[in-house]
């Protein structure tokens, strides 16, 4: 097989950015729509707003604009392996520092402005955790792959 078809084809590092990238926009899509979104008012940001997605992860204008950002740069990194790869080592690393954070500032207190709640928290572990896992493996294999085919 020729180098120039294996560059065209994207590896597994990219397609798991890719879809990593596409559920973080349609999660942030869906923090703005009322009835996914329940509860009585999405705030700008801070603990005080009232919104909850799918009834359970407390979001805010704030927290939606940041899934939103974060799907457009999984998106846009995922063209290249090395971005992908470091789109999801990094954006698991931000994740594991958010549940830091959420368990230190959430709930009730002043310095929760994004907002986040017990299930925000959980559900930033397993995606730290789990960005973090297939970054890292699927990036090992893509730059295998890549020296491969350089050879």
């Amino acid at each position: 097989m020729s180098t120039s078809v294996l560059s065209n084809r994207r590896t597994a590092v990219q397609v798991a950015a890719t879809v990593v990238g596409a559920v973080f926009l349609l999660v942030g899509v869906l923090g703005f729509i009322p009835g996914i979104t329940s509860g009585s008012g999405l705030g700008f940001a801070g603990h005080h707003s009232d919104a909850y997605l799918l009834g359970l992860f407390q979001v805010s204008v704030l927290h939606n604009v940041v899934h939103l950002l974060f799907g457009i740069a999984g998106l846009a990194l995922a063209r290249s392996a090395a971005g992908s790869k470091g789109f999801l080592v990094w954006g698991g690393a931000i994740y594991l520092v958010l549940f830091v954070y959420g368990l230190v500032f959430g709930g009730e207190s002043a310095g929760n402005f994004v907002p986040l709640n017990a299930a925000d928290n959980g559900l930033h572990l397993l995606l730290g955790v789990g960005m973090l896992v297939i970054g890292l493996v699927l990036g090992r294999t893509a730059s295998r792959q890549a020296s491969a085919a350089r050879r």
